[in-house]
């Protein structure tokens, strides 16, 4: 007997590439319509570069991974169109200081990226082979804006690098060799982590358990990496996301809630004596806590740019005001950190919510690709690219609503900025392989062979 191949779905997933680029030909042909009576030629080449691109992506994958995750594609596809109609809306209306035509440049650098990693990497688990080279690219990647020359410090914040009149943010690459590195290096420390352990009981009654003060060393030196990043850098994002997804994944390995907790308190350390000593981190507090205050708001670099996103999301209601009407295209980054809030105004709570929804999609299918691998690092990388993009969405969608500080990251595959955008499109690259490699069906081995036959024999 022989096991059922799983279908590849393939052309499932070109039914839904087909909607979704039907879904970015209406967005465009409304914001066109509504701004200039027409369908601009830059909304004509954002849909047509696209669509040819996501097509020609489609072929690769009927070839090289047949078997890929159906949905990851075309969802960030869709994300992509929203963002790039949402940018040419307020590029119109001098909102923000990307053009639509150089981030669609960047968008189609970023699908030939997520091709590249399909054919650059057949077996994911060969990854795991190069630990500690992935991690010394990570700290170089961190910390190569810090050097004097090429480092660049812009909106307060030390993360960029020029070369020849272009900006780069070597950061968002440094997630994905560090996700690498974390993978590879818990799945062998696991066990390690996992049972030695003391534990706390009151009585006969385990209470909790916590791991030996000779085995925190991981967590202290993440929380001490994070603390020295957030100094040289003065990136309180980039700091504070780096730490969580060490900790997201540390639970992952070891399935213990005490590291969690110890890594939590630390940051709730760090956090209190970065506020303390750092005026950008107190000053992100105080634009926090008041920021309809009279003087935080009026304040240089103060909470105008948070409050008056709370009033363009307040202005689009349930259906938005449209492409042309209303506040946001005013406010400071509104096509790269405050894109949420961009969409939450044009296409009202109904597509804010859409779009949320889209997001926590893909990363739905990220955390079912990890739970589909067979390999542990695999399946580590996996759920740890996974909480990457959820830590991101939530963080930007909190900081906007006042649910938390504002920290100045970027929404998977909707900002402007082809640093971010680019990274992005690399992991559903890496995404598409390791659903490939998971529901591909495992080759019969000579002894398993020999038994068919035997059976077939008798």
């Amino acid at each position: 007997m022989t096991t059922p191949e799983p279908p590849r779905r393939r052309n499932t997933e070109l039914g839904l590439l087909v909607a979704a680029l039907f879904v970015l030909v209406v967005g465009a042909a409304a914001a066109g319509l509504e701004s200039k009576g027409s369908v601009p030629p830059a909304l004509a080449a954002i849909v047509v570069v696209l669509g040819t691109l996501a097509f020609a992506a489609h072929g690769v994958l009927r070839r090289a991974a047949p078997w890929a995750d159906p949905l990851i594609l075309p969802v960030a596809v869709l994300l992509n169109g929203i963002g790039l109609t949402v940018i040419w809306a307020l590029h119109q209306n001098n909102g923000g200081n990307g053009s639509p035509l150089k981030q669609l440049l960047w968008s189609a650098l970023g699908i030939l990226a997520a091709v590249a990693v399909l054919a650059a990497v057949r077996d994911p688990r060969r990854l795991q082979r190069y630990p500690y080279l992935m991690a010394v690219a990570a700290i170089v990647l961190i910390a190569i804006p810090i050097a004097p020359v090429i480092g660049l410090e812009i909106y307060g914040a030390r993360r960029w690098i020029g070369i020849g009149g272009l900006t780069v943010q070597p950061s968002e690459f440094a997630k994905i060799t560090g996700v690498v590195f974390l993978a590879s290096y818990l799945v062998n420390k696991r066990e390690v982590l996992s049972v030695a352990v003391r534990r706390v009981t009151i009585g006969r009654v385990k209470v909790f358990s916590i791991p030996r003060l000779r085995d925190t060393g991981p967590v202290v030196s993440a929380w001490l990496a994070a603390i020295l990043l957030l100094v040289g850098t003065k990136d309180l994002g980039t700091s504070l996301l780096l730490f969580a997804l060490f900790l997201s994944m540390l639970y992952v390995a070891t399935q213990r809630k005490s590291w969690v907790a110890i890594g939590l308190v630390l940051f709730a350390i760090g956090a209190t004596i970065a506020s303390t000593v750092f005026w950008h981190v107190r000053q992100r507090v105080d634009i926090w806590l008041a920021p309809f205050d009279p003087e935080v708001y009026r304040s240089p670099d103060g909470s105008h740019q948070v409050v008056q996103g709370l009033f363009a999301l307040a202005d689009g209601g349930i259906t938005g005001t449209g492409f042309v009407e209303g506040r946001s295209a005013r406010i400071f980054a509104a096509d790269s950190d405050y894109i949420l809030v961009s969409i939450g105004e044009k296409l009202g709570l109904a597509g804010l919510s859409a779009v949320v929804v889209l997001l926590a999609l893909l990363v739905e299918r990220g955390y079912r690709v990890a739970l589909a691998s067979r390999d542990p690092a695999v399946k580590m990388m996996a759920s740890g690219f996974a909480f990457l993009l959820a830590f991101q969405t939530f963080v930007v969608l909190g900081g906007v609503t006042r649910l938390i500080p504002l920290t100045g990251m970027t929404t998977p595959l909707l900002s402007a900025g082809g640093s971010a955008l680019l990274s992005n499109w690399i992991i559903v690259g890496l995404w598409l392989r390791m659903s490939d490699t998971a529901r591909r069906p495992a080759r019969p081995t000579l002894q398993s062979e020999g038994l068919t036959q035997e059976i077939a024999l008798r």
